[in-house]
């Protein structure tokens, strides 16, 4: 496997972490302890929260039961790839807070916070992770008992990181860590300006 640190480079000082974690697709057949992936959900648990609604919320599948359940609402294409991972979590948020008396207009931003806060311990920890927008968002919900009052935002694969000669071909090709714009492309000052 290629170092991430001959793909990747910060063009500012921050922690290593951010440049490590990566979205892999490559899984090896290892199962992932519950200390360790307890461990994830607790940086989750820490994540920034508008009114500290703490708006997200998880269902993981680890069994092999649990796991071909998720594989009924993802897209082909990726249950070609996450079907290894040995755990996929479903990333959800409550869309209502009961003390606003209605909605939750940052249920979206506060999640992925959340799931940011999760990647980065995972990356921590040795752990990939993988989210995935290709699945039947109204089927997940149907089959893992989502009420209407939440949103189902991704699906996760997390696991350890594998050899990217057991994927697909079509896969391959594919499996290294994606640079990113330099911050000047997407920051504005004063006035907004896409640049993009």
């Amino acid at each position: 496997m290629q170092d991430v640190k001959e793909l990747r480079t910060a063009a500012h000082d921050i922690d290593p972490i951010y440049i490590k974690r990566w979205s892999p697709r490559s899984f090896l057949d290892k199962e992932v302890s519950e200390d360790v992936l307890r461990g994830i959900f607790e940086a989750a648990r820490w994540a920034p929260s508008a009114a500290n609604i703490q708006p997200w919320r998880f269902v993981i599948a680890r069994t092999e039961k649990d796991r071909n359940r998720f594989y009924t609402f993802i897209n082909d294409g990726n249950v070609a790839w996450c079907e290894k991972a040995p755990v996929l979590t479903a990333v959800i948020s409550k869309t209502d807070a009961e003390f606003t008396g209605g909605n939750n207009p940052s249920h979206a931003f506060d999640t992925g916070a959340a799931w940011g806060y999760l990647a980065l311990e995972a990356a921590r920890k040795g752990l990939s992770t993988h989210a995935m927008g290709g699945f039947d968002k109204q089927k997940a919900k149907e089959v893992l008992g989502i009420p209407e009052n939440y949103a189902v935002h991704a699906i996760v694969a997390i696991g350890y990181q594998g050899d990217k000669a057991s994927l697909l071909e079509q896969f391959q090709e594919r499996e290294i860590p994606s640079d990113r714009n330099a911050t000047d492309a997407f920051l504005s000052e004063g006035l907004f300006q896409e640049k993009l």
